[in-house]
């Protein structure tokens, strides 16, 4: 309780430009939460596991089977694998990396949409904040100058109140927005390594190769 009425109190103090960090923060919770959502369900795939089963199947001449299992996973590993199986006449390894690489064209973008609007969020929120500062201290300098003397340390110690509180404000939400944004990336581009490692595998294992 004592946490709440002390962050009502920072808010109020902190002026007009906390309720648009604010409404920049709200915007923020949102893309993060949908993002962990579609990442996180690719992240869990298991996609050593995945490409070690098809390549099995694949080495034993159970296409079909390879194709079914590839299938079963949802995610870009799963749909690259798809892509490369369905190509069951063809085994020159360039035919099957494009048919590879027009599969990550289409499952990978989805990873990483939206992303970019975090770090973009974040620098406004920062900036924000700082032009909130600029904001509270040239208030406060034009309440000093036409106050009476007996108040001007009053309006100066809001002003700057107001100032500090806007720009802790606006770091508050840039900072965890910006390693939320790093998270994310670096789960991103473990999806595209697996998703490379599986197509190289796969297409070894079509064309009779011994990929450990």
């Amino acid at each position: 309780m004592d946490f709440l009425s002390s962050f009502a109190g920072f808010f109020q103090n902190g002026g007009p430009f906390m309720f648009i960090i604010l409404a920049t923060g709200v915007v923020i919770l949102a893309v993060s939460f949908e993002r962990l959502w579609v990442i996180g369900r690719a992240a869990s795939v298991n996609s050593g596991k995945h490409t070690r089963d098809v390549r099995r199947l694949v080495k034993h001449g159970d296409y079909n089977q390879a194709n079914a299992q590839a299938r079963k996973v949802k995610g870009p590993v799963g749909e690259v694998a798809e892509a490369i199986l369905s190509q069951t006449n063809v085994r020159d390894e360039e035919k099957l990396m494009n048919a590879a690489d027009g599969a990550a064209t289409i499952a990978l973008p989805r990873l990483s949409r939206r992303l970019p609007y975090l770090s973009m969020l974040a620098n406004s929120a920062t900036l924000l904040g700082l032009l909130g500062t600029i904001f509270g201290l040239t208030t406060a300098f034009a309440a000093v100058g036409a106050a009476d003397p007996s108040q001007r340390s009053a309006f100066l110690a809001a002003g700057i109140s107001q100032a500090l509180n806007t720009t802790a404000f606006g770091l508050i939400v840039a900072v965890p927005t910006l390693l939320i944004h790093g998270f994310l990336v670096s789960k991103v581009e473990a999806i595209v390594e697996s998703v490379d490692e599986a197509t190289v595998r796969i297409i070894r294992a079509l064309n009779g190769g011994d990929a450990a």
